[in-house]
């Protein structure tokens, strides 16, 4: 019955479709962040077909993305990208807490307690494998398959493939997903064309692309985009992770009627020059 178990446990956490060596040579479709945050459900649709509004990977080889955005990405998203193997432990002991002399136990209690810091020590690999695979839950246990996702990445493709991957599937703002949609999106040139500014401006919307991005509070974007530009320039300084903030702001509609029901009440024309003759003669 254990073993029965543990196997259950081993195939739910290793097992994705398309298993990641598809992604040698092949682009996917749609990622399951797509069809999560666009809603593209069959579900109660009369036809059973997917939403014509479902957005889809538009890719951009990596040559035609400018090497200095690449490397903007990996200074503000995983330093340590060239030299990792899909997780980053150091990262993550930073972002929980963990001092290397605690027990297991106490390592253990210290990772629960911060758990809602992890969004900070997920590697690249970790995001393209929830990007791909799986949803923006905060469940620790889906953080756990993404871990082993993200190995399981590491093992089938090369370095350059998964940052090609993560930049067309990544979403950079509401609706607008890979890289080169945001750029002509924001500053109306492609990827490939981007200044040093601009691709630093890209690379720290990444985190919060939903609620910090060049047209909304870009205050914010615009501080973390010093950071990353200091960095670039050789400054030793310290970008701070940023907690996931995937919720959307919804901004409602506003709902013009139709011009021919509007009724605009105008004041009535007053003579002010008869008014100010009066006016004059009264007070002689």
């Amino acid at each position: 019955m254990a073993l029965g178990t543990a196997g259950v446990v081993l195939v739910w956490l290793f097992a994705v479709w398309p298993p990641p060596v598809w992604w040698r040579d092949h682009w996917p479709r749609e990622t399951a962040m797509m069809r999560e945050m666009a809603d593209c459900r069959t579900v109660g649709r009369p036809d059973g077909q997917t939403p014509s509004a479902c957005p889809t990977v538009r890719p951009s080889a990596l040559k035609d993305i400018s090497p200095v955005l690449q490397r903007m990405v990996i200074i503000a998203e995983d330093s340590r990208f060239r030299s990792h193997v899909g997780i980053d432990p150091a990262e993550i002991a930073d972002a929980l807490g963990l001092d290397g002399a605690q027990g297991f136990w106490s390592a253990v209690g210290a990772a629960w307690r911060h758990r809602d810091r992890l969004r900070g020590a997920s590697t690249i690999t970790q995001q393209l494998a929830k990007n791909v695979y799986l949803s923006s839950s905060r469940n620790p246990i889906r953080k756990v398959k993404e871990a082993a996702t993200a190995l399981r990445l590491e093992l089938a493709l090369s370095k350059d493939r998964i940052l090609e991957l993560y930049l067309n599937v990544a979403e950079w703002g509401p609706g607008i997903w890979g890289v080169d949609a945001a750029s002509r999106a924001y500053f109306g040139a492609p990827a490939s064309r981007l200044t040093e500014e601009q691709a630093a401006e890209l690379a720290a919307t990444l985190p919060h692309p939903r609620t910090s991005n060049p047209t909304f509070r870009p205050d914010r974007t615009l501080a973390r985009r010093n950071l990353i530009l200091a960095r670039y320039r050789g400054v030793d300084v310290y970008i701070p992770p940023e907690e996931e903030m995937d919720t959307v702001v919804i901004v409602p509609p506003v709902i013009v009627p139709p011009i021919d029901t509007l009724s605009v009440q105008l004041p009535m024309p007053v003579d002010t020059l008869v008014d100010t003759t009066a006016s004059q003669t009264d007070s002689l």
